[in-house]
């Protein structure tokens, strides 16, 4: 006689074949699906010319990912005025070697940049329910990477400004731009009690401080993970536009719903994408990269594509800002 499967069974058959499909694609499909994201943000002075900005951030970079060092070298056909590296370049002791072949073509390109923890540490494995309870804890790292090397490199190769608790300014295209940041606020790094002293000691060195004839200049935010209390002080100490990564976007996410996880405390309808922060009367454009790798313990993701986001700086429409405070 032949046995039939009961009702209960089939179905679960069926959710165990549809799990498997997900993470199949999650694994070997999506991850690899990098795409572009473009942003317009109307913050520059009436009649400035555009700024063309390329967002990069959580690379996880390993050696042998050839895949995604061809992709971000395509993104050269952009132009950027501008590249803002959010950090986590690393995922690997040897993620430097796929850095550089990733980042080769933006040589001489101005750009800045803050770090991840994974920048210095290496990965390692993690129960994955644990991001369900809350952001990840400061676990005790295993390996130890080569962190001046890539900050070398950044600095001494691509000729790029660290905003590690730092205040840093670029003249672009005729628009003067204020960029300040921070360290990694994942792994309490962050130096809030500083950032307004550095804010001042680069408003009162740069070279146009004298100048009362210029252009108004355009304050810009960077940091790695984009916990509220970061956010609230780069807003309150005039950021009218913050990059950040960190949160993968949520990484593995229901189709049209939140990110179910962010890994720090932002609100999941802000952990990636365009938005607007508000903080006391102020507000700023916040841009959160879904970013381009994932842990190599990790490797999959789920409506969720891996991205770098282009970003055009434009005239200022003065009303929007304001309509949106108030």
């Amino acid at each position: 006689m032949s046995r039939r499967l009961s009702p209960a069974a089939t179905a679960l058959g069926a959710v165990a074949a549809a799990g498997l499909a997900a993470f199949a694609w999650g694994s070997l499909v999506e991850r690899n699906r990098f795409m572009v994201r473009h942003e317009t943000l109307p913050i520059l002075d009436p009649g400035a010319r555009d700024i063309t900005v390329l967002h990069i951030s959580d690379l996880h970079m390993a050696p042998w990912q050839t895949r995604k060092q061809d992709w971000v070298r395509e993104l050269a056909v952009y132009e950027p005025d501008l590249v803002i590296n959010t950090g986590d370049n690393l995922g690997h002791t040897d993620g430097l070697v796929g850095i550089k072949r990733a980042l080769e073509p933006f040589a001489g390109t101005p750009g800045v940049f803050v770090h991840g923890s994974n920048d210095y540490y290496g990965p390692s494995f993690k129960n994955p329910f644990t991001y369900f309870t809350a952001p990840t804890s400061n676990h005790r790292p295993v390996e130890h990477l080569d962190t001046d090397a890539l900050n070398s490199y950044f600095e001494d190769q691509l000729g790029w400004l660290s905003l590690n608790n730092h205040a840093r300014a670029l003249e672009l295209r005729g628009s003067r731009l204020e960029l300040f940041g921070t360290a990694d606020a994942h792994r309490g790094w962050e130096r809030l009690d500083r950032l307004p002293a550095n804010v001042e000691e680069m408003r009162e060195n740069v070279g146009w401080a004298d100048d009362p004839y210029g252009p108004e200049t355009v304050a810009i935010g960077v940091t790695h993970a984009p916990y509220r209390r970061v956010l609230d002080a780069l807003v309150t100490n005039g950021a009218e536009a913050i990059f950040a990564g960190h949160t993968h976007g949520g990484q593995v996410r229901i189709p049209g719903m939140p990110a179910l996880v962010t890994n720090c405390d932002i609100p999941p309808e802000q952990a990636s994408g365009l938005s607007i922060w508000h903080h006391l009367r102020r507000a700023a454009f916040l841009n959160v990269s879904a970013g381009l790798g994932t842990s190599i313990y990790a490797p999959v993701r789920f409506a969720c594509r891996p991205e770098a986001v282009v970003v055009t700086l434009t005239p200022e429409i003065s009303a929007i800002l304001n309509l949106l405070v108030t």
